[in-house]
């Protein structure tokens, strides 16, 4: 039981510890999977539910968006009320949308409980690390479950695409939603068991007007994108929605400057390279999510996979990240963060110049050199670029940044996704999967071009990274920590 007495898990035994940690840690694998499982399944989704080529993208988005927008108030709401009742709530708001969007009948109720899925992600994620930590009897015994929940978090995404590919093949795409309702109603009985809380970790008032102004600003953002795949560049909305969104991001930093409990930390912005290094990592992620988005298509629509081959057809990207990532801390420790992004980037701006060339005559081959490729780049990147990141960070200080990253994560994938459907749309022909696909590969790998310009910019030649001791040997390609101001 941890000395503040935050949260624990009831002294009974051993046994019960470990079951009240497994049980933690299956909500942090199924949130962590429902940001790709529906990835394979979107051609299936589209035609049964009538979604054009820009709007399935909304599919993904909105969960991300939801879920990176209001992470950091989640968990300040959790520090304040208590990690395990917010967990809770978190997890019987998850189910909840979960079944609705099961058996969502139009695009729009699908959406909807997408959104309300990242709501009820962000009020549980932040809970999960406080959780599984103060549950540990030693510190011995914290470093293992941190090595849990590190792998937990990398093998998630990855487990999603297969999952999907799975129980659409052999059930329907909305077992991908309805799976988690059997399972995160153990979750609750077996938590609400065995885990209570504590004294309050934080009192104050909430940044609601940061969340708020963080999430409308994304939302806005994407939305510019996506209408313009729809409607054209030089559409009446596509500007208005641009505006809204710097807008709201100016209203945000103004906000944030003058908010007694910032959500944002941004005193922890003034180190050049730890915002290249988040900058990086966003950009990266876009580009990586874009990539998902259309290969999984490409491998149903053109090369005719099912969906249960398209998800094993991912295997390689899981495989190759796993076994790099074990080798990457050391590497940034003698060379450091700095060639590790550079050269991570080249391969992805190559991975992406491999799939510019893919059409309807191309095979299996043409798509998994390049992901391979691709996959080394990313272990590279996002191990150097979390190391960078958490670099220097004081202990009081760490929730805010890993809570940070894990922002800059979801909403560049989300925004990733956005740009980079926005360019394949103004190409695509109606009934026609490759035409435009050039175009879309060529913005990913500009994406990551981008991104190692901006770290070639910020992070010294010299800037070595520290791999945190309790992650050391885990396998993690990065450790997504909830936020816990």
């Amino acid at each position: 039981m941890s000395a503040d007495g935050t949260s624990a898990a009831l002294a009974l035994s051993s046994r019960a510890t470990a079951v009240a940690t497994a049980a933690v840690l299956t909500l942090q694998l199924m949130l962590t999977v429902d940001a790709q499982v529906m990835t394979v399944s979107l051609p299936a989704i589209q035609r049964e539910l009538g979604f054009s080529p820009s709007a399935l993208s909304w599919i993904p988005n909105a969960y991300a968006i939801a879920f990176g927008g209001l992470v950091l108030l989640g968990g300040r709401i959790g520090d304040t009320f208590g990690r395990a009742r917010v967990f809770l709530f978190g997890t019987g708001l998850f189910v909840v949308a979960s079944l609705v969007g099961g058996l969502s009948s139009s695009p729009e109720v699908l959406i909807g409980a997408r959104v309300v899925q990242g709501v009820a992600s962000a009020t549980a994620a932040p809970a999960v690390l406080a959780l599984v930590s103060t549950m540990a009897k030693d510190e011995n015994a914290r470093r293992k479950v941190l090595a849990s929940f590190t792998v937990v978090s990398a093998v998630g995404a990855s487990a999603g695409l297969v999952l999907g590919g799975v129980l659409t093949d052999l059930l329907s795409w909305r077992w991908g939603l309805l799976i988690n309702v059997p399972i995160g109603i153990v979750v609750i009985i077996v938590v609400r068991k065995l885990v209570r809380d504590g004294a309050p970790h934080a009192t104050g008032k909430f940044d609601v007007p940061g969340a708020a102004f963080a999430t409308l600003g994304s939302v806005a953002l994407v939305w510019g994108f996506v209408n313009a795949g729809d409607n054209g560049w030089t559409s009446a909305g596509t500007p208005l929605f641009f505006g809204a969104a710097l807008v709201s991001i100016a209203l945000l930093v103004l906000v944030e400057r003058r908010a007694v409990n910032p959500l944002i930390a941004i005193h922890l912005l003034k180190q050049r390279a730890r915002v290249g290094a988040l900058a990086n990592m966003g950009l990266t992620l876009g580009a990586q999510a874009s990539m998902l988005f259309f290969i999984a298509q490409y491998l149903q629509r053109v090369l005719d996979f099912s969906p249960l081959l398209a998800g094993v057809g991912f295997l390689p990207l899981t495989a190759t990240i796993f076994i790099v990532t074990r080798w990457v801390p050391g590497w940034a420790g003698r060379l450091g963060s700095r060639p590790l992004l550079l050269v991570g980037g080249a391969l992805l701006v190559a991975s992406f110049l491999g799939w510019s060339g893919l059409d309807t005559s191309s095979t299996y081959w043409h798509v998994v050199i390049p992901l391979v490729i691709h996959a080394f780049g990313c272990a590279l990147i996002f191990t150097a670029g979390t190391l960078l990141a958490m670099d220097g960070v004081p202990d009081s200080d760490a929730g805010s940044a890993s809570g940070m990253l894990q922002m800059i994560q979801q909403i560049g994938g989300a925004l990733g996704i956005a740009i980079v459907v926005s360019v394949y749309a103004t190409g695509s022909v109606t009934g026609q999967f490759v035409p435009g696909l050039q175009g879309a590969f060529f913005t990913g790998g500009g994406l990551a071009a981008l991104a190692a310009i901006i770290a070639s910019v910020t992070v010294g030649s010299r800037r070595r990274s520290r791999w945190p001791q309790e992650l050391e040997g885990t396998g993690a390609s990065y450790p997504q920590i909830p936020a816990k101001p």
